[in-house]
C-alpha cells in the first residue's frame, strides 16, 4: 500500500483557467491538465528562479519529490506546446483529511505562509 500523500503548501494561483492555441476557440477537453501542485513547481522553479531546495521547502515537500512534480508539469507544457493543445490548469483544492501546514522547524501551524513565531519576532 502506497504512503498517503502529504499536503502541499500552494500560494500562487493562476491568471486563467485554460491556455491554448489563438486559433482555436474553445478549450479542446483532450488537453492535458494542470494540477496545482505542478502549476505551484513550475512557478516557484521557472517564474522564481528558485533552486529545488528552497523550493520544495516552501512547498513541504522533499527536493525529490519537487523534482517528480516539476518535471510531470513541465512535460505537460511540453505537450501542450508540441501538440497545439490546451493547457488546463486546476484551481487549487484542499485535499480531503489534509492536516494543516506547519513549520519544518517549529511545528507551529501555519497561517499565512509565516510562521507564528516569526511574526511574534520570537525566535522559532
Amino acid at each position: 500500500m502506497p504512503r498517503p500523500r502529504c499536503c502541499r503548501r500552494i500560494s500562487g494561483r493562476s491568471a486563467c483557467a485554460a491556455f491554448g492555441p489563438v486559433e482555436e476557440a474553445a478549450a479542446q477537453p483532450d488537453g492535458p491538465l494542470l494540477s496545482p501542485d505542478e502549476f505551484e513547481a513550475i512557478r516557484l522553479a521557472d517564474h522564481e528562479g528558485l533552486y529545488q531546495e528552497e523550493a520544495a521547502a516552501r512547498m513541504g515537500v522533499s527536493r525529490q519529490t519537487f523534482g517528480r512534480i516539476v518535471a510531470s508539469g513541465r512535460g505537460k507544457v511540453a505537450e501542450a506546446l508540441v501538440r497545439g493543445l490546451t493547457l488546463r490548469i486546476a484551481g487549487p483544492e484542499p485535499a480531503a483529511g489534509c492536516r494543516a501546514a506547519r513549520c519544518p522547524r517549529c511545528s507551529q501551524r501555519i497561517a499565512q505562509g509565516c510562521c507564528p513565531k516569526e511574526q511574534d519576532g520570537g525566535r522559532p
